[in-house]
């Protein structure tokens, strides 16, 4: 069984049952009304060969219309050549050439092929010009007209199932756009829960070390300081948790850590900031009555920094002070904020530890990889890298903000994805395809009005004016009445105008009585014995 399932190979089967049906009642019907029929020539074996085609045009629809053609070419070789009946069988097959597709030689050529069969059958059974114009017009429209609208069928249905997937491109797309915007607002959320919660929590919990420190406290006051401390180191493990869960997004709680470093920060600065617009100073003036030895130098004239680098800056000293703490605790820190040259260098750098933290340090790294996201995207630098047993920070950051924009990439990265060549591709195949279907029905229309010309000339070429007609009389010679004949005679005499009886021993020539190309004319029919005038007949057209 196909591909396609039971139920539609038999629907496929059905149809071409019907086809075949009406194409042979085509056939059989011109049988019955021909006045010498042939029936294997023009029923059963075209019937037969019909049998085979109609089912074959599913896979090979170009050979189909090849030997329909044949068929058509076949009638000419009929003792009496007819118009052929199986033009319907050569125009569903030119239908369905047109509306599926085939590899091998394109319908230029096939149909190339077709009129080279034909006009060749015509030059081997040497047929009269009225089947010349019927070859050169009649079966190339039969052609090129159903190929056409199975085309346009083709376009259509392709066109359909195009604009389907490109609305299911468009809804995933769409889908990605949104998942993109959540782990975005997610990301940011983080970035702002780290910066600002995280630090002030850290803080309190600092703070709340040197306080069990104070030789003031009881001892009951230094256990409530301790489970203080303790309550906000586990409130900071949990707040890192949340972080590591909306940076993770959707690969959950358990993958948190190693999607957090995967997820990208987000790609615009983040709108929101820490509660309290102080400055660096206030902020260094808060860390230092926490107990931490830390120390702030300027250099240089401090320009009015846009907002966005003022937190930036903020951001910087504020991130590097917290890993200080956490991870070299004890250690003095040292802030230098240089501003030269339209630019403003932060460098923070930590002594070694007094002492080794236990354990590896804690957190995920999200911090200083959001703040080189942070400070990137507004067009500084930042590098982190040990120094002298200890850390240091140095970042770049412009006093103006000016956002870096991409140059598009020449060569052959030009068009990574391929789209713009694509189009253009898409656009030119359009063209020809438009000009192919204009060029044919065009080309063949001029041919057809050549011929349509040619057998005007000769019908009218032909005619014997009825004054000269009149004039004629038996027993006159030939040369005496020369000049009133027409340059030629009739050629295309309807067989049964030419069995109408004549003299014997005679040799008769036929002439038109009028140029009328529309509607039948009488036939002047001159019969000669030798060059002697024997009859001057008129027939019926």
């Amino acid at each position: 069984m196909t591909r396609w399932g039971p139920r539609t190979a038999w629907a496929r089967a059905a149809g071409d049952l019907a086809l075949w049906a009406v194409l042979a009642g085509a056939g059989v019907h011109a049988y019955r009304q021909q006045a010498d029929p042939a029936p294997v020539l023009t029923v059963v074996l075209p019937l037969l060969v019909l049998a085979a085609v109609v089912p074959g045009s599913r896979k090979r629809p170009g050979t189909a219309v090849f030997v329909a053609n044949a068929l058509v070419a076949l009638g000419l070789a009929h003792t009496t050549p007819v118009a052929s009946p199986y033009l319907a069988a050569l125009a569903a097959m030119a239908y369905l050439l047109g509306s599926r597709r085939e590899a091998g030689p394109g319908p230029l050529a096939l149909f190339g092929a077709c009129a080279v069969l034909d006009l060749a059958v015509c030059a081997v059974l040497d047929v009269d010009v009225v089947y010349w114009f019927y070859t050169l017009s009649m079966v190339p429209v039969t052609l090129v007209l159903p190929w056409l609208a199975g085309r346009y069928r083709r376009a259509r249905r392709d066109l359909v199932r195009g604009g389907w997937q490109r609305a299911r491109s468009l809804e995933q797309r769409q889908r990605f756009v949104a998942e993109r915007a959540g782990l975005r607002e997610r990301a940011r959320i983080a970035a702002d829960m780290h910066d600002s919660l995280g630090h002030e929590l850290s803080l309190i919990a600092l703070r709340a070390g040197a306080l069990e420190l104070s030789p003031t406290l009881t001892g009951q006051d230094r256990e409530d300081l301790a489970a203080l401390r303790n309550a906000v180191a586990d409130a900071v493990g949990h707040l890192r948790d949340t972080i590591g869960v909306l940076r993770a997004g959707p690969a959950g709680a358990d993958d948190a850590e190693a999607a957090g470093r995967k997820t990208a920060p987000a790609s615009s600065v983040p709108s929101s900031v820490s509660s309290s617009a102080e400055s660096v100073e206030g902020l260094v003036r808060r860390i230092r009555e926490s107990g931490v030895a830390v120390e702030l130098h300027r250099e240089g004239v401090a320009p009015a920094l846009p907002p966005l680098v003022d937190r930036t800056l903020y951001r910087v000293v504020q991130e590097s002070v917290t890993n200080a703490v956490k991870h070299a605790p004890g250690a003095a820190i040292r802030i230098a904020v240089t501003h030269r040259d339209g630019r403003t260098l932060v460098r923070v750098r930590n002594a070694a530890p007094a002492t080794s933290p236990a354990g590896p340090p804690a957190g995920g790294g999200h911090g200083l990889t959001g703040l080189r996201e942070r400070v990137r995207l507004i067009g500084g630098t930042l590098r982190t890298a040990p120094r002298d047993g200890g850390y240091e920070l140095l970042a770049t950051l412009p006093d103006l903000i000016a956002p870096p924009h991409p140059t598009p990439p020449t060569g052959p990265r030009s068009d990574p994805g391929g789209v713009a060549s694509r189009h253009a591709e898409a656009r030119r195949n359009a063209q020809r395809r438009f000009a192919v279907a204009a060029a044919v029905p065009a080309g063949f229309a001029a041919l057809t009005l050549v011929c349509v010309a040619y057998l005007a000339q000769q019908l009218t070429a032909c005619v014997l004016r009825p004054s000269d007609f009149a004039s004629l009389r038996p027993g006159q010679e030939r040369t005496e009445f020369a000049r009133a004949l027409p340059a030629q005679e009739f050629r295309f005499v309807p067989d049964e105008v030419k069995a109408r009886p004549a003299p014997e021993g005679t040799v008769c020539a036929f002439y038109r009585s009028n140029g009328n190309l529309l509607d039948p004319v009488d036939v002047y029919r001159l019969c000669y014995a030798g060059s002697r005038l024997v009859a001057a007949d008129t027939l019926p057209g």
